[in-house]
């Protein structure tokens, strides 16, 4: 019965042994040359002022969510686009009105951002 366990367990210590040499390969063959320019950030070409620690604006990223959201939309839209006609066939309308619902999913959504002012990147302060 333990046999049973025998070849998960060799291919869980077959998975470790190939992450660990594949992290200390690199470490016993590259040159080390220490050097404090490689520790500057390098970006575009220009020498860094400040910390690295800054804060970024939290608008960045809700419209870096908004931007896959709707990419993701337009992968799930192609490939029904491409077999519509055969969908319609076969299934009549059904396919339209799914997609119809998606979308409009996806646009009550957006008009909730739109009106929460969540897609404007200088955010107005509200006055009460």
């Amino acid at each position: 019965m333990h046999f049973d366990y025998l070849s998960v367990l060799v291919l869980v210590a077959l998975g470790i042994g190939n992450v660990l040499f594949m992290v200390a390969l690199p470490k016993l063959l590259r040159p080390s040359k220490p050097n404090p320019q490689k520790l500057v950030a390098y970006e575009c070409g220009e020498n860094p002022v400040g910390t690295s620690w800054i804060q970024y604006n939290a608008r960045f990223f809700s419209v870096a969510l908004v931007f896959v959201v709707f990419d993701v939309e337009i992968v799930f839209m192609f490939p029904w686009a491409v077999v519509f006609k055969s969908l319609y066939k076969t299934q009549g309308c059904v396919p339209f009105w799914e997609m119809f619902t998606f979308v409009l999913v996806l646009l009550v959504g957006l008009a909730y951002l739109w009106a929460q002012g969540l897609l404007e990147w200088v955010k107005s302060v509200r006055k009460a």
